[in-house]
């Protein structure tokens, strides 16, 4: 269950632990709390998470690759 929603997995755990009846009456509204606290943490999925650190990878490559590119140039620029 890595990949539930957080707040099902809350609720969850919380049904396990209170009244049933409280439960019923409070998910809805603790369901919007929820929401609305893991909206402010301003969180990233696991896959927008994936993709960046690829593009960050393939940035880092091109990096050093133009960072070989310029010694190289800036070494035959030296010699007479």
């Amino acid at each position: 269950m890595p990949n539930a929603n957080p707040i099902d997995q809350i609720l969850s755990a919380l049904r396990g632990a209170l009244p049933q009846d409280f439960v019923a009456d409070g998910e809805r509204n603790l369901r919007a709390v929820l929401s609305s606290v893991f909206e402010r943490l301003d969180l990233v999925t696991r896959d927008e998470m994936d993709v960046q650190a690829a593009v960050l990878g393939r940035t880092r490559a091109k990096l050093t690759e133009l960072e070989k590119r310029i010694a190289e140039l800036e070494r035959k620029s030296s010699t007479p």
